[in-house]
């Protein structure tokens, strides 16, 4: 699954996988493909990198021990990386967005990160220009 709204709302200049701490209930309902990046960003909190709005639904064959389906999530990468990016993060304009969310080949979940800068309304009108121009030179290789 990925987030579109990250690649048109934010210049990703660097991207980084990670692990995410995560309950039975939320891999299944990932595996099913129930995952929203609306909103979601990434925030330090005391040296960790945490997973804020991703939106998982409920499973729907849980229990009483299903998940809450918005709550943080703290997100595992070595500590070089963390520092790297939290020293990026002090930047002005920086942001750390989720790219996208899937499953490795040792069946773990993993989490594409980027460290973006937000775009500007005209970048975002080039965006959508570049991507109309792509997509009439398929139509016509057609």
């Amino acid at each position: 699954m990925n987030n579109k709204q990250a690649y048109f709302n934010y210049l990703i200049e660097d991207k980084y996988q990670a692990g995410i701490v995560l309950l039975g209930t939320e891999v299944k309902s990932i595996r099913e493909g129930k995952v929203s990046f609306q909103d979601s960003y990434c925030l330090f909190h005391d040296g960790e990198l945490w997973l804020r709005g991703l939106y998982i639904a409920e499973y729907k064959m849980g229990t009483v021990n299903n998940h809450i389906a918005v709550h943080d999530r703290k997100l595992l990468l070595t500590k070089r990386e963390l520092k790297k990016l939290q020293a990026a993060m002090k930047e002005k304009g920086y942001t750390i967005v989720p790219l996208s969310i899937f499953f490795n080949d040792k069946n773990l979940v993993k989490i594409e990160i980027g460290l973006g800068k937000g775009k500007k309304t005209h970048d975002k009108r080039e965006t959508i220009k570049a991507r109309d121009t792509q997509r009439e030179i398929k139509r016509y290789l057609k």
